[in-house]
């Protein structure tokens, strides 16, 4: 896969995709102190950037590979991309997806695919979904389309960087992609390094699912041993291998951000943007604000940027989730047990004397234990500012209540959130 296979992409795909808008993010901009322009693949057709792969890669089945039909493993936006492609096309096609995946993603795929289309869901996440899918392929003799271990995959998805470049002129310095099995990034590296090799391309990985930061540290694709599917577009559990080469070969940085601020940022999108971006859409713009907080490493922005939005499909039912992990990032929200005697004031007593005049109780679980003198409470409370949480702790070490905090590591946290 070269330029060249891209440029052939972009003109097959031209007729059917959509030529997504670059946007100025004020807000960002000022947070990184450069130009951030955001490219808005969230509004392509089937809101993500993957139609692109999928498209490309099918309409080059040739007639006896259509007639037998497709098959797919995917975490959501890849699937609703060959979905569109075999209505479009009228090619049959299986799809395989983890259990996990949203419900909104679910009923985008049939809406897409109609008739078409079959879907099937697998337990685990994309990399079981995955050998069933191919084990089915091998069986029934379906071409499998890869999500982004296929040169045409990657040519498709390429094309991002054609349009980008073409919409600003030349005029960037720095784009940032988001990163899952690394489809989209190895196919716009290939194009811009040689349109202009003095771009940098810097890759952005939620932390639990490091596929393709884990595979350059090792020298090699490498298996994590687990991952965390929250940012499902990127719940690659191991990286592609043909698109690891590009990646090592071509891409400047893969940096690593917490799905916490990948949560914040989505609520920054949607509150100060007015963008709703699935988790893996808000990845490349979480890592603009990480960075300006000093919470990841430098990214060497030095001129226009752009970031992907590389998708939207989230399921609002979500948002409760992410509004809990970004408090929990942003060390506004905490979880205590508190021990009370069971006796009437208690309650009073840990309002008035603990809690301070911004302090919020979010969670509250109580059973009452007969024949006990005490009895155990699960308190959540959000704070006002992350500062304010030295003064809490030193009330609640002079109350006379026994009180201790949930460790962040804890596995009953790891419940809550």
């Amino acid at each position: 896969m070269n330029a060249a296979d891209v440029t052939r992409a972009e003109a097959n795909l031209r007729p059917v995709t959509r030529l997504t808008p670059i946007e100025h993010s004020v807000r960002l901009s000022e947070v990184a102190g450069v130009p951030i322009l955001l490219k808005r693949e969230d509004l392509q057709v089937c809101r993500s950037f993957k139609v692109r792969g999928a498209y490309n890669r099918i309409s080059q089945l040739d007639p006896s590979e259509r007639e037998v039909g497709v098959v797919c493993a995917s975490a959501g936006n890849h699937a609703q991309g060959v979905a569109f492609a075999c209505q479009s096309l009228q090619i049959h096609g299986t799809i395989y997806l983890p259990v996990s995946t949203p419900r909104q993603k679910r009923d985008r795929i049939r809406a897409l695919g109609g008739q078409w289309v079959e879907l099937d869901f697998v337990d685990g996440a994309f990399d079981h979904a995955q050998q069933v899918a191919l084990a089915h392929a091998e069986q029934s003799g379906r071409t499998y389309i890869h999500p982004y271990d296929d040169p045409a995959v990657m040519a498709g998805q390429g094309t991002v960087a054609i349009e980008l470049f073409r919409q600003l002129e030349g005029g960037v310095e720095t784009v940032l992609v988001p990163v899952g099995g690394g489809g989209l990034i190895a196919g716009m590296a290939a194009w811009l390094k040689e349109a202009r090799p003095s771009i940098r391309i810097v890759g952005v990985e939620p932390a639990g699912a490091a596929s393709a930061r884990a595979a350059l540290d090792h020298g090699s694709p490498k298996t994590l041993a687990g991952i965390d599917s929250f940012v499902d577009g990127t719940a690659v559990g191991r990286t592609g291998d043909r698109t690891f080469e590009v990646v090592r070969a071509l891409v400047d940085d893969v940096v690593v951000v917490d799905e916490g601020a990948v949560c914040t940022e989505m609520l920054s999108l949607y509150h100060q943007d007015g963008i709703i971006a699935e988790p893996a859409g808000a990845l490349a713009t979480a890592a603009v604000c990480a960075a300006a907080a000093g919470r990841i490493g430098d990214l060497g922005l030095s001129g226009p940027t752009v970031a992907i939005i590389s998708g939207g499909n989230n399921d609002l039912s979500r948002y409760a989730e992410v509004m809990e992990r970004s408090m929990h990032y942003e060390g506004l929200r905490h979880y205590f047990l508190v021990t009370f005697p069971q006796q009437p004031g208690a309650l009073r007593h840990f309002l008035d004397l603990v809690l301070g005049p911004e302090d919020d109780i979010v969670h509250f679980e109580y059973t009452k234990k007969n024949n006990r003198d005490l009895g155990p409470a699960l308190v959540g409370i959000d704070l006002a500012r992350p500062e304010d949480l030295g003064s809490l702790l030193a009330r609640m070490e002079a109350s006379p209540l026994h009180i201790e905090q949930i460790p962040t590591d804890s596995d009953l946290l790891r419940l809550l959130i």
